[in-house]
């Protein structure tokens, strides 16, 4: 497996690899879902090469603790090698588990925020990777999200947040997982290329046993007629200027 390093701000570097990379989505989610409180701690499910938990301490609220989560061996692998380069194990940790046995994860409660980028589609829908890595990271089964809501759950505080993102014309799909486990949504989010596009991304943040009271947000609009957005500088910031 080749290995190269990609700058994530302040400094510090990535071990990244043909099958475990990060992209736009990764670096917005990351954004959206960073702690507004001091002390939080965060899991970050199905971490891949490990961006969401590097790319949070460039916000201005960094966690005490993030723990980074993922089935496939080789993805921690990446992890663990750009927690050793960073020298950041402290703050920094990172486990091989599946979210469809929280238990083995963490004990109930453990977490103030949990997050996730989840597969998109389900098998049989759209265009399957021949790279399985790829394949694991955009096709889940008919029950990815139902597993991954019973896992915020478990893993998550009274009051704790779950922040994901997904497509949306998942939305329906999404809601209705979410308060299966109840997550209630409190905020959504929409991503669009330019104002007048249709979004093709959808953030939400949920909250554990929380009241129904949704707020829809103004979207993130990352292109103008003069280029780059200033929301698109915010969220690009310090990763673009590593």
């Amino acid at each position: 497996m080749a290995i190269h390093w990609e700058p994530v701000g302040d400094g510090r570097v990535l071990a990244v690899s043909d099958d475990h990379r990060f992209g736009t989505d990764t670096v917005i989610l990351s954004y959206f879902a960073a702690p507004q409180t001091a002390g939080e701690a965060v899991c970050d499910l199905g971490t891949g090469c490990g961006c969401i938990p590097f790319l949070l301490l460039n916000q201005p609220v960094a966690p005490r603790r993030i723990l980074g989560v993922d089935k496939q061996p080789d993805a921690i692998m990446l992890c663990r090698l750009s927690a050793d380069k960073n020298e950041l194990h402290g703050m920094l940790q990172f486990a091989e588990a599946d979210w469809c046995f929280p238990k083995s994860i963490a004990a109930a409660g453990s977490f103030d925020r949990v997050i996730c980028n989840p597969p998109y589609f389900q098998d049989g829908s759209g265009r399957k990777s021949s790279n399985a890595a790829h394949a694991a990271a955009r096709h889940g089964q008919a029950n990815t999200l139902t597993s991954l809501c019973a896992a915020a759950r478990y893993l998550l505080r009274y009051g704790g947040h779950f922040c994901l993102c997904h497509r949306p014309e998942r939305l329906v799909d999404v809601f209705a997982a979410l308060r299966q486990s109840c997550l209630e949504p409190k905020v959504v989010r929409f991503v669009q290329r330019q104002s007048g596009s249709a979004p093709w991304l959808v953030l939400i943040d949920a909250v554990k046993c929380g009241r129904p009271t949704l707020t829809v947000s103004a979207p993130y609009v990352l292109e103008d007629e003069n280029g780059v957005t200033e929301t698109y500088k915010e969220i690009y910031g310090k990763y673009r200027n590593a």
